[in-house]
Formats: C-alpha cells, structure tokens, sequence
C-alpha cells in the first residue's frame, strides 16, 4: 500500500499521544444495550498494538446521528464499558471531545493507557471538516492513525481535517485489510471475476456497474435492481420495484456490456407477492402476503417480485462454481423475511462452497451473512458498505487520501 501504515511507524509510538479513529457505530437497542460489539472488536488488533508499543491512546469516534447537538441517547459512554470488558483494562472516558479539560486527560496519560472521547458528531464541525475543529482535535495527539474504514469515504474533521495538523497520519491494521482486499479486485483479480450486485436501486449502484465493467467478466443482478434491467429488456414486470427513469439506464449498461463481452446475467424466474390492501408496514404486510414460484420471465399485473426463483438460484450458483474472485454486494430478495431468503442464502451458500476468493461489501449483504450464519466462510467482508462501494466505484476516499505517503 502506497500509505504510511500502523506498522511502518511501530518504532515511534513509545510515550507518543496517539489519536486513532476508530468506527464505533454500533448497534443499541431501546435500552442502550450494545446488541454486536463487531465493529469493536474490529479495532481491537490496532488498538492492542498501540498499548503494547507503550503509546498513549485517543481514540474518537462517533455514535448514531446526534445532527450535532449533545444527546444524551448517543453517548459513547455504553461504548467505553463495553471496550474496557474486550481489552481486560480500563480505559478511561471524557465527556466531549474537545476542550481544555479534555485536553487536560490526554496529557495526564501514562504509556499504555487509552482513552475514548466523546461523540464527535455532537459537534456539527465535525461533518462540515472544520478547520478549526479539525485543529483542536489534533492538538490532543502527535501521531494519527485511521483505522475506520466505514466513514473512510467522508471528509469529516476526524478522517480527513486532522491529517493537516499531524506531521505522521497511518493506516491501521483494519483500514490497511480493507484496502488490501478491495484493492485487488480492482488491480488482480484472479480470472474469471464476477460481481454480484442487488438491493433495491440501480441508482445505487450505476457508478459500481460503470466502473466494473472494465474489469469483470460478468455481473449477475438480482434484488429489486433486476426488476429495472428486466424492464429495460422488455419484460413484464408486474408491481415489482422498478425506477422508470433508469430504465434507459439500464439499458445503456446492457449494451455496453455487449460492446465490452461482460455476461450480464438476470433472473428467470421469481417468487413474487401479492401484499394485503389497507396502509400499513411494508415489512409486516409482506409476512402475511400471498405469495408463489413463477416459472418464467413475465410477472402478472398485482404481484411484485420479491426473490429470485429456484432455477435462478441454480443459473447463478452455476456461474459462482466456476469463477476464481467474487464480489458480492446486495441481496438477492427481502432476506428478512424467511420465506424470501432463499435467494440470498442460495448465492451465499454458492459462493462458500466456490473455493474462490470472495469479498463481501458490507451494508445488507453483511447482515444477511450474518443472519445466515456464513460470514466466516467468505475471504473478506468489509466493515464499511458505503465505502466499499465508493472504492469499488474507482472513487479516491477522503480518509485514505489524507493519510501520509510513504
């Protein structure tokens, strides 16, 4: 990696202050009961290596969006309980993230000590990469590492604005793994390489598809997207999702996947949905919705597709078991729903048993892994969607950028 990283500067942490953003974001129930610490222990290997050089710690963070007042419900205080359990230390919590007395607790740390400060979102500065916050933030720490890759494809003070007041800015070990991976679907990757893309919108994903299609060798579709490109083909696709004004869109993308020999595979075949009238919650009435196979193209006026069919499944695991590298982002149906993770569960469980290299780019496709319980059999999920996607749409991002060159 052409960025200094948490390694190349392992030498020079002894009795440094060390300011570290960390992606904290974690999930909380009503109760303000972290309900996954993954992004936690995510940190936890950069973390480590920090105490065990005998630096001082800073780590900052955010938490929810605050939309920069103090909220109390967005505290990281939760946070810091949770992270002393994970590391067996304490560490210590100051309650803002700026400010003399904050200040103060950074320079009153011993080597090895660390400690977490407060929501840094409590402070509109903060999204708005504002220079003096960016400064005062940097005054707390004489060397700078990122180790969040999720908020990597943000400007904020704490990603980017730092990086101009700390003389040595790294890569952590989890920014430096996501990089690594992502980076080489994009450089190298092993021949033949499909992408998988789904979810809701093509709109989403238009940059993704423009830039993949230098590099893959085809891109199956699934999810609600499909239902856009199979318009666009002329088929009939009911009340299924679809954004009419992308269906030219989707259209072009058809045909310059033609011009450039990408295989652009579709469903052909659907589970499809007729949901109950009346208003209410799209999820709910979804549960309690008449729903059957259709095996064909065409979906009837009143039905909307909400999961590809079984012989899709077989066509694109067919496609999976002979592929070297996958990339995979967005689900093949609403997996939520039981009935209608088949799909999904079907491309995940194709994708572990290819012995190819597989990379997941977070947001849904990592929940659904999750609910599966298949995350551990895929080579790399990442930590952060919008920032894979970013990254895989050839978009430089503000935090790697920022960081010092070697």
């Amino acid at each position: 990696m052409a960025k200094l990283t948490i390694e190349d500067i392992s030498g020079e942490l002894k009795g440094k202050k060390v300011l570290m953003r960390v992606d904290f974001n974690v999930p909380l129930d009503a109760n303000r009961v972290i309900t996954s610490d993954k992004r936690i222990s995510a940190s936890l290997p950069s973390i480590k290596f920090v105490i065990e050089k005998g630096g001082k710690l800073i780590l900052m963070s955010h938490l929810g969006r605050p939309k920069g007042k103090k909220t109390p419900e967005f505290s990281l205080d939760v946070v810091v309980v949770k992270l002393s359990e994970l590391l067996g230390k304490p560490v210590k919590f100051a309650h803002d993230c700026i400010g003399d007395e904050v200040k103060k607790m950074a320079d009153s740390l011993n080597d090895g000590d660390v400690m977490l400060l407060e929501n840094l979102r409590f402070y509109k500065e903060e999204e708005g990469n504002d220079p003096e916050f960016s400064k005062k933030l940097a005054s707390l720490g004489e060397i700078y590492i990122n180790d969040a890759f999720g908020t990597a494809h943000r400007a904020h003070a704490s990603t980017a604005g730092v990086c101009k007041y700390i003389k040595k800015c790294a890569a952590g070990f989890l920014m430096e793994k996501e990089l690594k991976f992502l980076g080489k679907l994009l450089s190298k990757p092993e021949k033949p390489f499909i992408a998988i893309l789904g979810g809701a919108k093509v709109s989403d994903k238009i940059m993704v598809i423009e830039n993949l299609l230098n590099i893959v060798d085809g891109i199956i579709i699934g999810g609600g997207m499909a239902y856009t490109f199979l318009k666009a083909k002329g088929r009939q696709i009911g009340d299924s999702l679809c954004e009419n004004d992308k269906v030219n869109t989707a259209k072009e993308i058809l045909k310059k996947a033609l011009d450039k020999n990408v295989s652009i595979y579709l469903p052909i075949d659907h589970i499809v949905a007729k949901l109950p009238q009346g208003d209410g919650d799209f999820m709910e009435k979804l549960k309690k919705a008449e729903y059957k196979e259709v095996l064909v193209d065409d979906i009837d006026d009143g039905w909307e597709g909400v999961d590809i069919g079984k012989n899709t499944i077989e066509k694109f695991s067919n496609v999976i078991a002979k592929s070297k590298t996958i990339f995979w982002n967005g689900p093949m149906g609403v997996f939520e729903v039981d009935q209608f993770s088949k799909g999904t569960l079907g491309i995940a469980q194709a994708m572990a048993a290819s012995g190819a290299v597989t990379v997941v780019g977070g947001g849904d496709s990592a929940s659904a892994l999750k609910k599966l319980k298949l995350t551990d059999k895929m080579t790399h999920v990442s930590t952060g969607g919008g920032a894979s996607m970013e990254f895989m749409e050839g978009i430089e991002l503000p935090g790697v950028a920022a960081l010092t060159d070697k």
